[in-house]
């Protein structure tokens, strides 16, 4: 359809295939061309042109671009799309350090073009639903998130922190609508490489939240959890499964006097929640496509990308410092 977005994509790697995927059946968008200096050796573009530069994919004639190529990339191919008008979702983190993504942030806005950031974990639908219900929790006393995991091969250019770290650090600001106001970290390195492989912080929140993360590439159990609880309750969230589970505190009293002594709280009942399961990087292309568009919708804007990489950048230097690290957003 005439009327439809034209949408270009950057990188066909391992997240490049499945954005590739999203946009041939996106409604409303005609996925036009892909730009991957190494071909399309696996077909992922299905019959669209490829080409070797953002530039080319640019001259063909985009509305907006995903791109999904390496990390150490992302400054210089967004502030091309900048340049030229076209409107970018990015994937995550967004960019390697504060001072380019600082640039980045500040040249799209200056466009005045929509930017995203591929923090996926706000379109999962369990944790949407946790969100939704965090009232239910009464105040919010700690979030606990546990992301890990065997390591990734196609990651090199950066390490635990700003690759998996900012999932944790960006759906926590997000559920709570708080940003961190410290965060103490230590760090390992056991793979052999340039970059961090373990991190485990604890961070405060401008409301007083605590929180705590635990994520790593060492495990060969694959787990993706955030636990939230609050005065009446805790919520448990698999979102490798999609699924929210409601821990409420009891209110039946215990007869046996040895357990109230040990427990600050009683068992109540266990709900596990039916939730219509969407797909989460479906839903992060909608929204990016509506923003485009003009309405209201929700997207992981650059800012709140810098955001995350702010804490992240904290976290590395509370553990090579050992001492804890205020976070500044000026």
């Amino acid at each position: 359809m005439a009327n439809n977005l034209r949408a270009g994509l950057v990188g066909l790697g391992m997240m490049g295939q499945h954005h590739a995927r999203v946009l041939a059946t996106l409604l409303g968008v005609d996925f036009v061309a892909v730009s991957d200096p190494a071909g399309d050796i696996n077909g992922f573009a299905q019959g669209r042109p490829v080409v070797k530069t953002a530039t080319e994919l640019i001259e063909i004639g985009i509305d907006y671009a995903v791109v999904a190529v390496p990390t150490i990339y992302h400054l210089e191919t967004c502030l091309e799309f900048a340049s030229f008008g076209v409107h970018a979702l990015v994937e995550k983190p967004l960019t390697p350090d504060l001072t380019s993504s600082l640039t980045l942030t500040k040249a799209f806005a200056e466009a005045g073009l929509i930017g995203a950031v591929g923090h996926i974990e706000r379109y999962n639908p369990a944790l949407q639903e946790a969100k939704r219900r965090l009232e239910q929790l009464g105040g919010l006393y700690q979030i606990v998130t546990r992301r890990q995991g065997p390591f990734p091969a196609r990651i090199a250019d950066v390490g635990v922190v700003k690759d998996l770290a900012t999932h944790d650090v960006d759906l926590t600001s997000w559920i709570t609508g708080q940003r961190y106001a410290s965060v103490s970290a230590r760090t390992a390195f056991r793979t052999g490489r340039q970059h961090e492989d373990l991190v485990v912080a604890v961070g405060t929140l401008e409301d007083g939240t605590i929180t705590n993360h635990l994520v790593n590439w060492l495990s060969p159990l694959k787990e993706r959890v955030t636990i939230l609880t609050g005065e009446l309750g805790s919520f448990v969230v698999d979102t490798l499964n999609a699924n929210l589970t409601f821990f409420a505190n009891g209110t039946v009293k215990s007869q046996w006097g040895e357990m109230v002594q040990f427990r600050g709280v009683s068992e109540g009942d266990v709900t596990q929640y039916a939730i219509s399961k969407h797909e989460p990087l479906r839903l992060e292309h909608e929204n990016f496509r509506d923003a485009i568009l003009g309405k209201s919708t929700e997207i992981v804007t650059m800012e709140q990308g810098l955001a995350a990489i702010r804490v992240a950048e904290a976290m590395i230097k509370s553990a090579e410092t050992m001492e804890t690290e205020k976070i500044s957003y000026q």
